[in-house]
Protein backbone atom coordinates (compact mmCIF):
# COMPACT_ATOMS: atom_id res chain seq x y z
CA UNK A 1 0.00 0.00 0.00
CA UNK A 2 1.60 3.29 -1.03
CA UNK A 3 2.58 5.99 1.77
CA UNK A 4 -0.19 8.36 2.57
CA UNK A 5 -0.34 12.13 1.80
CA UNK A 6 -0.58 14.58 4.08
CA UNK A 7 -3.44 16.92 4.10
CA UNK A 8 -1.23 19.98 4.15
CA UNK A 9 -3.79 22.49 4.73
CA UNK A 10 -5.12 20.23 7.87
CA UNK A 11 -1.15 19.82 8.99
CA UNK A 12 -1.05 24.04 9.70
CA UNK A 13 -4.30 24.17 11.85
CA UNK A 14 -4.14 21.11 13.69
CA UNK A 15 -1.49 19.40 16.30
CA UNK A 16 -1.82 15.92 18.66
CA UNK A 17 -0.79 15.99 21.91
CA UNK A 18 0.25 13.83 23.49
CA UNK A 19 -2.58 11.59 24.73
CA UNK A 20 -3.49 11.68 21.00
CA UNK A 21 -6.29 14.75 21.28
CA UNK A 22 -6.46 17.36 18.13
CA UNK A 23 -5.58 20.79 19.03
CA UNK A 24 -6.80 23.84 17.26
CA UNK A 25 -6.55 27.78 17.32
CA UNK A 26 -9.70 29.33 18.01
CA UNK A 27 -11.59 31.35 15.43
CA UNK A 28 -12.49 35.51 15.02
CA UNK A 29 -9.12 36.38 16.15
CA UNK A 30 -7.57 38.03 13.11
CA UNK A 31 -9.44 41.23 12.79
CA UNK A 32 -11.92 43.63 13.90
CA UNK A 33 -10.45 43.12 17.09
CA UNK A 34 -11.59 47.00 18.39
CA UNK A 35 -15.18 46.29 19.31
CA UNK A 36 -14.49 42.61 20.94
CA UNK A 37 -13.49 42.38 25.21
CA UNK A 38 -9.94 42.42 26.32
CA UNK A 39 -11.16 39.42 27.91
CA UNK A 40 -12.69 38.02 25.06
CA UNK A 41 -9.63 38.67 23.07
CA UNK A 42 -7.00 37.14 25.84
CA UNK A 43 -9.30 33.91 25.88
CA UNK A 44 -9.30 33.77 21.87
CA UNK A 45 -5.14 33.39 22.19
CA UNK A 46 -5.83 30.23 23.65
CA UNK A 47 -5.52 26.81 22.06
CA UNK A 48 -8.71 24.41 22.53
CA UNK A 49 -9.13 20.86 21.40
CA UNK A 50 -11.18 19.21 18.84
CA UNK A 51 -14.86 17.75 19.95
CA UNK A 52 -14.30 14.04 20.02
CA UNK A 53 -16.68 13.59 16.87
CA UNK A 54 -14.68 15.47 14.66
CA UNK A 55 -11.42 14.69 15.50
CA UNK A 56 -11.19 10.91 14.04
CA UNK A 57 -12.09 12.97 10.20
CA UNK A 58 -9.25 15.22 11.17
CA UNK A 59 -6.36 12.41 12.15
CA UNK A 60 -7.60 10.78 8.86
CA UNK A 61 -6.31 14.21 7.24
CA UNK A 62 -2.89 14.00 9.40
CA UNK A 63 -1.84 10.49 9.41
CA UNK A 64 1.63 11.19 10.21
CA UNK A 65 1.56 13.59 12.82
Amino acid sequence: MPKLKTHRGAAKRFSLTASGKVKRGKAFASHILTKKTTKRKRTLRKSALVHSANAKEIKKLIPYL
